[in-house]
């Protein structure tokens, strides 16, 4: 019990030594410092300047026209899409862009994002070319509608999605296909 006398004169002392060190407190002097002669009165601040009415938009004020030979510093505009929300590279009509939709909700867990296939089903892309086992609308909308319920691909139609809404999406799986179509989402054509 010999430390616990020691180690409370040892905080006493920090405590103390601390307490005269830093900031002094408002309406207070650091100890040690001279006050200053009260014959020099602070000088007024400026007045600060009228804010503009809140109805006067900002770009009513006038910029300084730029002299002739000297660089522009104004800043530029920043830009509409950076790495992460990249303009789209197509722009679609209607029918396969709701297609895209579609697949994004429905299909895309399995086949991949963009068509692309996963370990879990197949690339569609090559699946839907002329050569492939799925070579038309006829043959795509028969298989996304029943299923292939022996390599765990569920029948869309008993789960809601109904003929119309498999043709939106063969558009799009379509379009991707026959390299018409960027990975990515697309841009919706303006009626």
């Amino acid at each position: 019990m010999k430390c616990l006398p020691y180690a409370g004169a040892c905080l006493w002392t920090l405590l103390v030594l601390s307490c005269g060190r830093g900031e002094p407190a408002k309406g207070r002097q650091a100890p040690g410092t001279a006050t200053p002669p009260a014959s020099t009165p602070a000088a007024p601040a400026p007045p600060a300047p009228a804010a503009a009415p809140p109805s006067a938009p900002a770009a009513a004020v006038p910029a300084a026209a730029p002299r002739p030979g000297a660089q522009d510093t104004t800043a530029a505009p920043p830009p509409l899409h950076d790495a992460y929300h990249t303009a789209p590279l197509d722009t679609v009509d209607g029918k396969t862009y709701q297609g895209w939709k579609y697949y994004n909700l429905n299909c895309a867990r399995c086949h991949g994002e963009d068509v692309t296939g996963t370990t879990i089903a197949p690339h569609l892309i090559m699946s839907l070319k002329p050569d492939g086992p799925i070579p038309n609308q006829t043959i795509f909308a028969a298989t996304v509608c029943g299923g292939r319920p022996e390599k765990g691909m569920p029948a869309w139609c008993t789960l809601g999605l109904t003929p119309p809404q498999i043709d939106t999406i063969y558009s799009y799986v379509k379009g991707r296909s026959d390299a018409k179509l960027h990975p990515g989402r697309p841009a919706r054509r303006s009626q």
